[in-house]
């Protein structure tokens, strides 16, 4: 079982005001939970590192391709705007 000391540090790293009541109740429960941790090293988990599938990868990337500063879609949106300068929109000021 998990001393008080140590449940008392841990709350101390916590920044958690405890109660003797509450050192007990936080006694008890870790020491269940560390139990719980222990019940579970126990546990023998077959070796999965044979059954991994992994897929091939291929043609997962794009080659760059050089798109004319005027394409028809963004020709056709600074098109559109009321107002424009040269191959921009020009909108209203911010800040």
């Amino acid at each position: 079982m998990i001393s008080k000391e140590e449940v008392q540090h841990i709350a101390k790293l916590a920044r958690l005001e405890l109660t003797d009541a509450e050192v007990t109740n936080m006694q008890k429960d870790l020491s269940a939970i560390l139990d719980y941790f222990t019940l579970l090293k126990k546990v023998k988990v077959p070796n999965r590192a044979a059954k991994k599938v992994f897929l091939p990868l291929e043609k997962v990337t794009r080659k760059d391709k050089a798109v004319d500063g005027n394409s028809s879609k963004a020709g056709d949106l600074i098109n559109a705007t009321p107002s424009k300068k040269e191959e921009y929109i020009k909108v209203k000021t911010i800040l």
